[in-house]
């Protein structure tokens, strides 16, 4: 089996990228706990 072998430039490119889509997954993750909080705090309040 051949391996390829990434280039620095190449290994730089998809760090970033792994770190871009780290922080969309962390960001939704937030976005879906507020919203699930603000849900509950208005079903609580009523």
């Amino acid at each position: 089996m051949d391996l390829v072998t990434l280039t620095p430039a190449q290994k730089k490119s998809r760090r970033g990228r792994n770190i871009a889509l780290g922080v969309v997954l962390f960001g939704l993750v937030v976005l879906f706990y507020v919203v699930t909080l603000i849900k509950f705090s208005n079903g609580m309040v009523q």
